[in-house]
C-alpha cells in the first residue's frame, strides 16, 4: 500500500491536493502534516501530524515509522512574503528540500513531487510563450530558491535514481483557502472583495498580464504528473505549465457580469516590480506531449465556478 505524506498541507495548494489524494489513494493512505496544530481540523478525513520540515531527525521518524513512500513536499515561503524575509525565505526553502531529497535517497522511496514556480524566470526570459529551456535570472529569493531547487532535483534524480517530478505552477488560483503571501495573490482575493460587496485595491497596474490556473487544473496536473509512466516523465528540473493569462482588469471584467456594482482601483506596490519581471504567458508544450496535459478551465469558466460555490463556502 502507498502511504504519501503531504508537507505543508495546510496552504492554498496542499488544502485541496491531500484532499485529492484521499479520494484517489484512501484516507488511510494519507498523512497530512503542518506546522500548525491548528491545521488538523481542516483533515479529519485523513491522518493528521504536527511537522517542522526544518526538523530533519523529525522529518526522517516520521518517515521510518510510517513505512512512507511518497512525499508530496509543498511548504515554501513565497514570492512577496520571501521579499520581506529573504535569509529565512532561502533556508526554509533550499534546506526543506535537500532533507526530502536526502531521505528519498535514504529510504529509497518511490516518488518526490515538489513544486517549481514561474518565479525562476527573469527580466531577460522571453515574455511571450516563454520556452521549456530559456534564460533564468531570477530576481526574488523565491525565484532563486526555485531555480535552485530544480537543479538540485534534477541532481538526485541523476545520480541517485530518484523518482523526483515537478511543475512549474503559474499563479493559482482557488476559493477553498485564503491568499498565501504569492504576487498573484490578488487574484484570488477579488474574488471574496467583490462577494463581500468592498471596493478591491489592486497592488499590481490594470495591464500586468501573468500566467494563472484555477486551483482543479493545479490539482489535475499534479495528478496527471505523479500518475504518469516513470518513462514519459522526461523532464526532471521541472515542466512549465500553463492554462491562462490574464490582467487585473481583464479578471475585474469577469466579475461585472455577477456584480455590476463591484470597485477596484490599482495601487502598485513592491509587488509590480517582481510581476514586471515574471513572463506573460509560457508554452508547455512538452507536457502536453510527454503526459497528455491539458487544461480544463477558461479565465470566464473560472470566474463563474467561484462566484457560485464561495459564497457557501466555510474556512
Amino acid at each position: 500500500m502507498e502511504k504519501i505524506l503531504v508537507i505543508g498541507a495546510a496552504g492554498q495548494l496542499g488544502s485541496e491536493l491531500t484532499k485529492s489524494l484521499s479520494v484517489n489513494f484512501g484516507s488511510e493512505s494519507v498523512i497530512a502534516t503542518d506546522l500548525q496544530e491548528s491545521a488538523r481540523a481542516k483533515f479529519d478525513y485523513c491522518h493528521f501530524e504536527v511537522l517542522d520540515v526544518m526538523n530533519k531527525e523529525g522529518l526522517r521518524n516520521l518517515v521510518k515509522n510510517e513505512k512512507v513512500t511518497q512525499i508530496y513536499h509543498l511548504a515554501a515561503v513565497l514570492s512577496a512574503t520571501g521579499e520581506k524575509n529573504p535569509m529565512f525565505a532561502w533556508h526554509l526553502n533550499m534546506e526543506s528540500l535537500l532533507h526530502v531529497l536526502e531521505l528519498a535517497k535514504e529510504f529509497k522511496l518511490d516518488k518526490v513531487y515538489w513544486p517549481s514556480s514561474i518565479a525562476v524566470f527573469g527580466p531577460n526570459t522571453p515574455k511571450i510563450n516563454t520556452p521549456q529551456y530559456c534564460v533564468k535570472e531570477p530576481n526574488t529569493v523565491y525565484g532563486i530558491s526555485k531555480q535552485a531547487g530544480e537543479r538540485w532535483c534534477e541532481y538526485y534524480f541523476q545520480k541517485f535514481n530518484i523518482d523526483v517530478r515537478s511543475l512549474r505552477y503559474p499563479g493559482l488560483i482557488g476559493y477553498k483557502s485564503l491568499p498565501g503571501g504569492g504576487t498573484t495573490d490578488y487574484a484570488v482575493d477579488i474574488y471574496h472583495k467583490a462577494i463581500a460587496g468592498e471596493k478591491f485595491d489592486c497592488f499590481l497596474k490594470s495591464d500586468t498580464s501573468l500566467p494563472m490556473m484555477y486551483m482543479p487544473d493545479a490539482i489535475k496536473a499534479t495528478l496527471d504528473l505523479m500518475n504518469a509512466p516513470r518513462e514519459s516523465v522526461k523532464i526532471r528540473s521541472s515542466y512549465n505549465l500553463a492554462a491562462m493569462s490574464f490582467t487585473p482588469k481583464e479578471i475585474y471584467e469577469s466579475i461585472l457580469p455577477y456584480y455590476p456594482k463591484f470597485e477596484m482601483e490599482y495601487h502598485p506596490d513592491f509587488r509590480q516590480a517582481i510581476a514586471d519581471s515574471w513572463p506573460d504567458s509560457i508554452d508547455d508544450q512538452c507536457a502536453r506531449n510527454d503526459w497528455n496535459w491539458k487544461p480544463d478551465f477558461s479565465l470566464e469558466e473560472m470566474t463563474k465556478d467561484i462566484l457560485e460555490n464561495l459564497p457557501n463556502y466555510k474556512f
